[in-house]
């Protein structure tokens, strides 16, 4: 037996277990999204995923948790936000309705691109709204542009962030430049863009079903402490600051008016026990 081999081996266990061995992700080389105000130059590239459509629909619970949270409803699982919100719709109360539409998740799309100017980043996930989404694909659409993430002949994108007051996060406006250049002019920085890009809907982003529940209910129990409702402008992940402001309305009303806690988490859990579909 090598005995300095062993020491190497529980060394090296150790410091796994103790979480050393683990390195903090740099979440600035996956998402991108406007830290300033200002404009940006981008160029959206040709999804590896998918090379005929580069954008991802995701979507994302607000306001339930201290971050935005994936609905399971992406990896095509049941989610019990979505199940309790179908619940609450079968009331006819129109308080239960109002907090539906609120927890209900949220449309975001993503796009691989790449920012002009900092091209030594690689490929990142530009995160935006539907109202963008929709002037994208008009873009595409018009024949004066097309596929405007052609590598030989697409267009740079301008974004233009402008601060909104009283609100997080920032308004974003783009339009497509007006002439076609290459992604690069060197064909080894387009293949490694093409084939290096970050995957969305890894299973680490992912809420297991009872957590995802327990947040829930704890957000209608009104939480530990004053409850947090984040922007859809905000980033859109745990290892991202976000901007929050306080609420205080989540009463749901499936039997009566000001239920006490208790009798409101039994009454939340015989809907999970006794009506719901699974």
């Amino acid at each position: 037996m090598d005995l300095n081999t062993i020491k190497s081996k529980l060394a090296t266990l150790n410091k796994s277990s103790n979480g050393g061995s683990k390195e903090k992700k740099d979440y600035t080389l996956i998402y991108w999204k406007p830290k300033q105000e200002g404009k940006y130059k981008i160029r959206f590239v040709p999804s590896k995923l998918n090379s005929q459509n580069p954008f991802q629909e995701i979507y994302m619970h607000y306001g339930v948790g201290k971050f935005p949270i994936m609905a399971l409803t992406n990896w095509g699982e049941q989610d019990p936000i979505v199940d309790f919100c179908k619940k609450l719709r079968t009331t006819g109360d129109s308080e239960n309705w109002r907090l539906a539409k609120k927890l209900e998740p949220k449309l975001r799309v993503f796009a691989p691109v790449v920012v002009k100017g900092e091209e030594e980043k690689g490929v990142r996930l530009f995160e935006f709204s539907k109202t963008l989404y929709m002037e994208l694909l008009s873009i595409a659409d018009d024949e004066d542009y097309g596929d405007f993430t052609d590598v030989a002949q697409g267009f740079d994108f301008v974004v233009t962030a402008t601060k909104v007051q009283d609100r997080p996060g920032f308004q974003l406006g783009l339009r497509p430049k007006p002439k076609q250049t290459p992604l690069s002019e060197d064909a080894s920085e387009v293949e490694n863009w093409l084939s290096n890009q970050p995957i969305l809907l890894e299973e680490r982003y992912k809420y297991p079903y009872e957590k995802l529940k327990d947040e829930l209910q704890n957000y209608l129990s009104g939480g530990d402490e004053e409850d947090s409702i984040v922007s859809e402008d905000a980033v859109a992940f745990d290892d991202h600051k976000t901007t929050t402001t306080n609420t205080s309305n989540n009463n749901f009303n499936l039997t009566s008016q000001g239920t006490p806690k208790k009798a409101k988490d039994k009454e939340f859990d015989d809907l999970f026990d006794n009506d719901l579909p699974f």
